[in-house]
């Protein structure tokens, strides 16, 4: 097999990924008028695991915790994001994440795709040190861009505050307590200032 035929679906991969960045989530970047897209969220999430990797609740191999957050969106290329708060139908979407990160992932040559699929699983799974400190992430980022736009997605979507509490804690505080903790005192001080739905 030549080199060219050995690269050509790792970059059909990188195209198909190219999808991401179209994917819209519902916080807006800090002092813009859109809304932030799925790429843009797990490379966020990324230099955040990078910069508090020293706080995670044990030791934790930061390159595995990066490859996770880099990938783990990637299933919404086919079924779009959807408000972490929504429950309804959540077995449903999960199935269908699944199945697009396969189809997506088999597009990598075997063990390139294997292993790019089981960093998802291990995301989706979190039962690892690593996937615990990099769920952790992924439920803060959300949090720390509303706690700065002044509660903006949770208000325009009537998230509560005891939502993103019973959400969000188990899983950052499993993963990065100093974090939470540090959370919980600006949170509490967001709800005083009305910055959550009702």
């Amino acid at each position: 097999m030549s080199r060219e035929e050995t690269l050509q679906p790792i970059i059909d991969f990188i195209r198909e990924l190219d999808k991401l960045k179209g994917v819209e989530r519902k916080t807006r970047p800090l002092g813009l008028a859109r809304f932030e897209n799925s790429a843009e969220h797990s490379w966020q999430l990324a230099v955040l695991a990078m910069a508090l990797s020293r706080y995670a609740e044990g030791p934790i191999r930061l390159e595995r915790v990066v490859s996770m957050l880099l990938l783990h969106d990637i299933g919404e290329i086919d079924t779009g994001d959807t408000i972490a708060y929504a429950t309804e139908g959540m077995s449903e979407r999960k199935i269908a994440e699944q199945a697009a990160v396969k189809r997506i992932c088999a597009i990598l040559p075997g063990e390139l795709s294997d292993q790019f699929e089981t960093l998802w699983q291990e995301f989706e799974a979190a039962k690892t040190p690593e996937a615990k400190f990099a769920h952790a992430m992924d439920r803060s980022i959300p949090i720390i861009l509303n706690l700065a736009n002044n509660g903006q997605s949770w208000r325009e979507n009537g998230i509560r505050y005891e939502q993103v509490i019973k959400r969000n804690g188990p899983a950052v505080q499993a993963g990065c307590p100093a974090l939470w903790a540090y959370l919980q005192q600006q949170l509490e001080a967001s709800r005083a200032n009305g910055w959550f739905g009702f």
